[in-house]
């Protein structure tokens, strides 16, 4: 099965279902002698997890990592592949049973039976969101990797539904997790914490917004004119479950401006060249300008509902189906950790890119 893995340099290949024994990955391209703190790598997996609050699927995995290969006893990194895997603990494929021979609305069942004439039934099996903490794994790595070059990378929830945190606020970005939520304004994040759990209530699902902010990215990396940065980092968004949109710096906003108001000028600080705006998010012509990248990611309203709804058989007879099994009734507050993964992979395998550009 192609498709399976991202990145030139560093990069990630993944494997496994959902009701599998385990899924898992191989990092290739890592560079040695690198100390890494694998109590991080856990960290990071454990803000991805499920059964985590009152608004996620309450699937109870602990998600605990373990390393096959490429890091030594004491956490160096060995510059070979690093082969880990994390196996799945709680999956209840009974719950699966009566999806067998029908298409779920909005679910990737039927076109999975279309490419490959046959699908994983349970959970969804590759295609389901578990497959994610995989790329966890990797983001985490990355993001030890990129702190080498002052790079931080920092996702949170800045809307629910139609509630949306106002960015051009003063943001405290250590108060990310400091709720349920992963919204960095305690008022804000209340609402939305409301919202979900009516809609859970009622059987129903919602979509929401991730922003993600790359600091201390250096001048220079992206590739033309095919892998520009901005089009690096929008197929790494759109490579994870449920993302409806991607826009860079001011986005679809910058329709509704005149170029006199959107360029972005170009000042000294300090004896360094900076910009007055950041409406290009940090990229201009597909390659960073040192300023800080920052880009929205929509993801839409989980598929998966308690309600019922009508769908088709694989015998091509009308149904009704009604959804068992545990699921998030909004995917934002895990899909944080997965963006900050996704993006620190590209911004890494970028920098490792440019390394081989100059003498």
């Amino acid at each position: 099965m192609a498709g399976n893995s991202i990145g030139k340099i560093f990069k990630l290949t993944t494997f496994g279902e959902s009701h599998g024994k385990a899924i898992g990955g191989i990092i290739d391209g890592c560079p040695g002698n690198v100390q890494l703190n694998l109590e991080e790598i856990q960290k990071g997996l454990d803000r991805r997890k499920p059964g985590q609050s009152k608004i996620t699927t309450q699937r109870k995995e602990s998600d605990t990592v373990k390393f096959l290969s490429g890091i030594s006893e004491t956490g160096l990194t060995l510059g070979t592949p690093i082969g880990f895997i994390i196996e799945n603990e709680d999956q209840k494929s009974k719950d699966y049973g009566n999806l067998e021979n029908i298409y779920r609305p909005s679910h990737a069942d039927y076109t999975y039976q279309a490419k490959y004439g046959i699908r994983e039934h349970r959970g969804g099996g590759r295609s389901s969101a578990r497959e994610t903490a995989c790329r966890v794994v990797g983001g985490e790595i990355a993001k030890q990797i990129l702190k080498f070059s002052k790079v931080n990378v920092n996702a949170f929830v800045s809307g629910v539904h139609d509630i949306s945190l106002d960015l051009n606020t003063e943001l405290d970005l250590s108060k990310i997790d400091d709720n349920i939520v992963r919204c960095p304004d305690a008022l804000t994040a209340e609402r939305m914490i409301e919202c979900i759990q009516k809609a859970k209530k009622d059987g129903d699902s919602l979509g929401g917004i991730v922003t993600c902010f790359v600091d201390g990215c250096p001048v220079g990396i992206g590739e033309p004119v095919f892998d520009r940065l901005n089009a690096e980092l929008a197929k790494s968004m759109f490579c994870i479950n449920a993302v409806k949109g991607f826009e860079l710096g001011s986005g679809f906003d910058s329709v509704r401006m005149k170029g006199s108001e959107h360029n972005d000028e170009f000042v000294l600080e300090e004896g360094e060249i900076t910009t007055k705006t950041n409406n290009s998010g940090g990229i201009q012509g597909g390659i960073s300008n040192g300023q800080r990248i920052n880009f929205n990611v929509a993801f839409k309203p989980v598929a998966t509902i308690l309600q019922k709804q009508k769908t088709i058989s694989k015998d091509l007879k009308e149904e009704n189906y009604q959804v068992q099994g545990r699921h998030d009734p909004c995917v934002v507050p895990r899909a944080v950790p997965i963006v900050e993964a996704m993006a620190a992979m590209v911004i890494l395998d970028n920098i490792l890119l440019q390394k081989t550009t100059q003498l």
